[in-house]
C-alpha cells in the first residue's frame, strides 16, 4: 500500500496542528525530514527540514510501529505550530517524497478496518463521535466506538456457530448412534439469541433519535403564540411573529442541546380549515410532521377543537397566559412564564425514552438483526420437525450468521465502504 499523509486536525490557524503519516515507508520518509527518529511511542522535538535543507518548523514527533498504531501500519505524527503556512509547507514537502501521497477522505480509518484494528460498527461509531454535538450523542458514539456493539454481535455469532456445529454433527453421524438429542440445547440457544436481538432491535429506534435528534412539534390553532414560544426556546428570532393569523405557512425547525439531548423543535402552521391554497399546504405539512414527531406540545384552550388529537404522552398547555391571571398549566412565550417548566417536562419525557437505548445505531444494523431474527424463527420451526429436516436448519443458521456478520463488516459490505468513508474528513 502507498504511504499516505494528511492534516489530522482542523483547517486554519491553531495552537497546534497535527500531520499524520501512515504506511510502509512512513519511518523512511520521516527520517529524511528530521534526521533521526525518536524511540517508538516516545515523543521528542525535532527540526523539520525540506529537501533543500531549509527549516520548516521545530515540532514534536511521535512514532508508532506496526501493528500497534491506529491504522495497524507504521505511523508518524508531526505536532506542528498551528500556522497555516507551516502546515502547507509541511504537506508540500511530504508530497515531494517518493512513495507518499495525500490521503483520501477516511483513508486512515479505512486502513484501520482493513488491518483488523476496527470493525465496521466501530468505524460508524467513530464517525458519530466526530459529529457528536450533545452529551447523549457523545456517550452513545463512544459505546459503539469502544467495541461494545461488535462484542455483542460476536457473542450472538459464536452461539449460532455452536448451534450449527451441533446440528451438522447430527447430520454427519446420521447413520451412526448419536449419544444424545441436541435439539433441546440448540432451541434454548436460539431462543436466547432471538430474545436478545428483539431487545436490541427495539433500542435502535431510540438510538437513531439520539444520533439525528428528537423532534418536538409545537401545534395549535392560528395566533396562539407558537412562533413566539419557538423564538423564546431558541433565544433568537427564528420565526416571524405577527398578530395576523396564518403567518406561519411552513414548518420552521430549530435544533438545540436540551440538557444533553439533541432536540429539534418544530413550529407548525396554525391548525384550522382554510380556503387559502398555500396555507392549506402548510397546514398539511404541519400535520404530517406533527404526526411523525416524537412529542407534541399543544397550545390550545379547553374548548378548542384541533385537526389532530393529543396522545397520552403529549403536553397540552394554555397559551398566552400573560393575558390572564392565575392560569393553571399556562405558558407565555412573550414573558417566558412556564417555559422552564415546559423544558423540564420535555426533557423528562425524552430522557425516559432514551433510557431504552440500544447499542445499534443505524438502519442497516436494524435490518441485519431483523433478518437474522426472522431466520432464527424459521430455523426453530424446522428443528422441531426432527432430524430429517436438520440439513435445512443448518443452512438457515448459516444464513443468520451471515446476516450478523454484515453488521461488523466481515462479509458483503464492499458497497457500503465508499459511502461510509466519504463522510470522514481528510485526516481521519
Amino acid at each position: 500500500m502507498d504511504t499516505v499523509f494528511a492534516l489530522a486536525t482542523a483547517q486554519g490557524r491553531a495552537g497546534v496542528s497535527v500531520v499524520r503519516l501512515s504506511g510502509p515507508d512512513a519511518f523512511t520518509i520521516a527520517l529524511s525530514l528530521i534526521g533521526s527518529l525518536p524511540p517508538v511511542r516516545e515523543a521528542a522535538t525535532r527540526i523539520l527540514r525540506d529537501a533543500d535543507g531549509e527549516i520548516l518548523d521545530r515540532a514534536l514527533v511521535l512514532c508508532f510501529a506496526a501493528p500497534r498504531s491506529f491504522t495497524g501500519e507504521d505511523v508518524v505524527e508531526f505536532h506542528l505550530h498551528g500556522s497555516v503556512s507551516i502546515v502547507q509547507a509541511m504537506l508540500s514537502s511530504l508530497g515531494k517524497q517518493d512513495g507518499a501521497r495525500l490521503a483520501e477522505p477516511g483513508e486512515f480509518t479505512r486502513r484501520a478496518l482493513e488491518n483488523g484494528k476496527l470493525d465496521l460498527s466501530q468505524v460508524e461509531g467513530l464517525a458519530d463521535l466526530i459529529d457528536a454535538e450533545t452529551e447523549a450523542q457523545r456517550k452513545q458514539a463512544l459505546r459503539v466506538f469502544s467495541g461494545d456493539f461488535g462484542a455483542r454481535v460476536e457473542g450472538w455469532r459464536s452461539r449460532l456457530i455452536r448451534c450449527a456445529a451441533l446440528i451438522e454433527a447430527t447430520i454427519d453421524f446420521a447413520d451412526e448412534e448419536v449419544p444424545e438429542d441436541v435439539s433441546g440445547e440448540v432451541l434454548d440457544l436460539l431462543s436466547a439469541v432471538q430474545d436478545e436481538l428483539t431487545q436490541e432491535i427495539a433500542g435502535t429506534f431510540v438510538a437513531e433519535r439520539i444520533r439525528s435528534g428528537f423532534e418536538v412539534a409545537i401545534v395549535g390553532p392560528p395566533n396562539v403564540g407558537k412562533s413566539t414560544l419557538l423564538n423564546r426556546l431558541a433565544g433568537r428570532e427564528a420565526a416571524i411573529t405577527s398578530e395576523i393569523a396564518g403567518t406561519t405557512r411552513d414548518v420552521i425547525e430549530v435544533s438545540m442541546d436540551l440538557k444533553g439531548l439533541p432536540v429539534t423543535f418544530l413550529d407548525t402552521a396554525g391548525l384550522r380549515e382554510s380556503a387559502d391554497e398555500i396555507e392549506s399546504i402548510g397546514i398539511t405539512r404541519g400535520l404530517d410532521r406533527a404526526a411523525a414527531a416524537d412529542l407534541r406540545v399543544f397550545l390550545s384552550r379547553p374548548d378548542e377543537k384541533l385537526l389532530i388529537n393529543p396522545g397520552p404522552t403529549d403536553i397540552t398547555l394554555r397559551p398566552k397566559s400573560d393575558l390572564e391571571e392565575d392560569v393553571v398549566g399556562g405558558i407565555s412565550g412573550k414573558t417566558g412564564y412556564g417555559v422552564s417548566t415546559l423544558v423540564n417536562r420535555v426533557h423528562g419525557i425524552l430522557q425516559k425514552r432514551a433510557s431504552g437505548i440500544g447499542l445499534a445505531t443505524r438502519e442497516r444494523h436494524r435490518v441485519a438483526m431483523q433478518t437474522a431474527s426472522d431466520i432464527l424463527g424459521q430455523a426453530r420451526l424446522v428443528i422441531k420437525q426432527g432430524p430429517a429436516s436438520y440439513d435445512i436448519a443448518a443452512e438457515e443458521l448459516r444464513s443468520a450468521i451471515r446476516a450478523l456478520e454484515t453488521v461488523v463488516g466481515r462479509i458483503d459490505v464492499e458497497s457500503l465502504l465508499d459511502e461510509i468513508f466519504s463522510s470522514f474528513c481528510l485526516g481521519k
